[in-house]
């Protein structure tokens, strides 16, 4: 990361609650990482809303780091719905 910024308690090298491990093979650990990875989202991507839940609930976890776990299952269900979620799929194992 270029800048570690704290906001709120979190920062870039925050860890996610939990690691999301994509088709691709790269995993998404941090809060840095996710936002990259939302930067990288086409206009078309963030307008679904998913997308749109997904980056809000991460802007919302680093006003108020309680609401990380909630901001990283937004992300792992957008990922789900894109079909490039590998690991922990939440629908494993049922």
């Amino acid at each position: 990361m270029a800048q570690d910024i704290a906001l709120s308690g979190l920062s870039n090298s925050s860890r996610l609650s939990f690691p999301l491990t994509l088709t691709d093979g790269t995993v998404l650990a941090t809060v840095g990482e996710a936002a990259v990875y939302f930067a990288g989202l086409t206009p078309a991507q963030r307008d679904k809303g998913h997308w749109t839940i997904a980056i809000r609930m991460l802007n919302n976890a680093l006003k108020e780091p309680t609401y990380l776990r909630t901001a990283t299952m937004s992300l792992q269900t957008a990922l789900v719905l894109d079909g490039i979620l590998a690991s922990p799929h939440p629908l494993d194992g049922h």
